[in-house]
């Protein structure tokens, strides 16, 4: 039995999809904050 027997590959799919999410959603918001700075 290895690792992947024990987690479902729905867990990994949502897992994946929250990691890609995340990166996109703090870029998204580090953009706002780095335009917001420049245009003062």
């Amino acid at each position: 039995m290895n690792i992947q027997d024990k987690f479902p590959r729905a867990l990994w799919v949502r897992l994946f999809i929250y990691l890609i999410v995340g990166h996109v959603f703090a870029g998204f918001i580090y953009l706002l904050f780095e335009v917001g700075a420049n245009s003062r």
